[in-house]
């Protein structure tokens, strides 16, 4: 298995890993209404498990929206295969996509368990509203720019697409 980024082709495999692992009713969550459009190119990454697996262990995508009208990109989800779970794919997928995202982007958030991503620096965000009925405790962000989330608060939309991960906005 290795890591690498997403290509073109492994948009119907990736999809069919964020059903296994998060059910057909993932795309109800308050977090699928900022994804529109496509992924940011060059940011998501796959586990890929080879021919002989004729599948993905583990998938992590991400999209540009806007924080009161400051870019940041949206992070996740993230998916771990079951039979690959616990040997640190989802670990490896975010580091990969926060890696690729420091290139140009300045700010990262997510809906997730504080605990759990704190570990790559994401901490609970005062005043950045997702779309309800997100928890606010889940709401996490990530400068990845000193002082990038300073004075930024507001709803969380939609942003137009980026061209790539690198893009500096």
């Amino acid at each position: 298995m290795r890591l690498r980024q997403e290509e073109e082709g492994d948009g119907a495999a990736v999809e069919t890993l964020y059903d296994l692992a998060f059910g057909p009713g993932r795309r109800a969550l308050s977090s699928y209404r900022l994804r529109r459009g496509p992924p940011v190119r060059g940011c998501g990454h796959v586990v890929d498990a080879g021919e002989a697996a004729a599948g993905l262990a583990g998938a992590i995508r991400a999209w540009p929206v806007a924080v009161g009208g400051a870019p940041a990109l949206l992070v996740g989800p993230v998916a771990v295969h079951p039979a690959h779970q616990g040997e640190g794919w989802g670990g490896a997928l975010m580091a990969a996509a926060l890696g690729a995202a420091a290139a140009g982007w300045r700010r990262a958030l997510l809906v997730g368990d504080a605990p759990y991503y704190a570990r790559f620096g994401f901490a609970p965000l005062a005043g950045v509203l997702m779309p309800p009925p997100t928890d606010p405790a889940r709401v996490l962000g990530l400068a990845l720019a000193p002082g990038a989330w300073e004075g930024v608060a507001g709803p969380v939309l939609p942003a137009p697409l980026a061209s790539g991960c690198a893009d500096t906005i």
